[in-house]
């Protein structure tokens, strides 16, 4: 194992870190999957976007990140959420509308808020979270907090003027943000190829004189490692940085459906995609490198397994919020 390391320059990671970045793929992996199950059961009202195929960019990024340290994510941010350290059971319950969901059972799969674990919100407008988390980032460097905030966004937000906006005052300002493109080469239906001239997300940084950074995102190790060049760089007063890391979703843009029955892009590319399964590339190298063992990673399993047991039947015995709280926390009350 140490001579894989030693390519990506991690020569001091622990077989703890190499067991916690498995655990969150697997957690993100097997909690998608359950929605996938259960969704059928039409007890779940609200849409949702699942990241199948893209875990190892939401668990090598928020290794490197402090319970106190922000994260703000879009309309596909279960795996963010989960692996900043959201519990199962908020989410679950807040996906059936439960008022013991993490927003109260009023924001759905979209609009997850979880205050404690530093998840200030994810929007299901696109680009939405990317000045969001810029303001945050200039709220932390103005109370001379060490405070690292991540806003996770796609290739689709990367078209929004907000982004451009929202870098540029963050390199402007050298707030400690780190911008973290999940590039799948869709938004919705439209490849990045039909929308980008030059499909060169990361290179955008040097206009901003910032640091971009390309890499394979169902890569776990090289997300770890760019992502601890990033944070590194936050933390110390360096500035922002773009990491732009390539993937690909397995489910359509929404719902637990695979959209190539529907035309919307071609099987073969899926099929070659899901062989790049992150997980399966991680616990494949963690054996062959004897960095863990087969009962470990069923251990695992096993404890994901309970949680997320204990987190369907949370939700679905949870009651749903009384119709008088309809108006509640909608508007801002002085003093609070």
């Amino acid at each position: 194992m140490k001579e894989i390391l030693s390519k990506y320059g991690l020569n001091t990671l622990t077989k703890k870190i190499l067991l916690d970045l498995y655990r969150s793929m697997l957690r993100i992996r097997m909690f998608e999957e359950k929605i996938v199950e259960l969704y059928p059961e039409q007890e779940m009202k609200c849409p949702v976007h699942l990241c199948i195929g893209q875990e190892a960019i939401a668990a090598g990024v928020c290794a490197h990140l402090f319970k106190n340290d922000y994260v703000f994510s879009n309309h596909r941010g279960h795996g963010h959420c989960l692996a900043k350290g959201a519990a199962m059971a908020p989410l679950m319950a807040e996906f059936y509308g439960k008022e013991t969901g993490c927003s109260s059972g009023k924001g759905g799969s979209m609009h997850i808020i979880d205050a404690a674990n530093g998840i200030l919100g994810t929007s299901a407008i696109v680009g939405g979270g990317i000045p969001m988390g810029v303001g945050a980032a200039l709220a932390s460097s103005m109370r001379d907090e060490e405070r690292v905030t991540v806003v996770f966004f796609g290739d689709g937000a990367f078209d929004e003027g907000a982004f451009y906006e929202s870098f540029n005052f963050a390199s402007l300002k050298k707030l400690p943000v780190v911008f973290v493109c999940e590039n799948n080469f869709y938004a919705t239906n439209s490849h990045q190829s039909a929308r980008q001239s030059g499909c060169r997300i990361s290179e955008s940084a040097a206009s901003f004189d910032s640091r971009g950074h390309c890499v394979d995102g169902n890569d776990v190790l090289a997300v770890y490692k760019a992502a601890q060049e990033a944070v590194g760089l936050g933390r110390k007063g360096g500035g922002p940085s773009l990491i732009e890391a390539k993937t690909y979703r397995w489910k359509g843009h929404v719902g637990p459906e695979e959209d190539w029955t529907k035309g919307c892009r071609p099987k073969e590319e899926l099929d070659y995609w899901k062989e790049q399964c992150p997980i399966k590339r991680f616990s494949n190298l963690l054996l062959e490198k004897g960095a863990l063992t087969t009962e470990e990673m069923e251990q695992a399993k096993s404890a994901i397994n309970a949680e997320l047991t204990e987190a369907v039947e949370f939700a679905k015995a949870s009651p749903y919020p009384h119709a008088s709280r309809l108006l509640e926390d909608v508007y801002h009350k002085a003093g609070k």
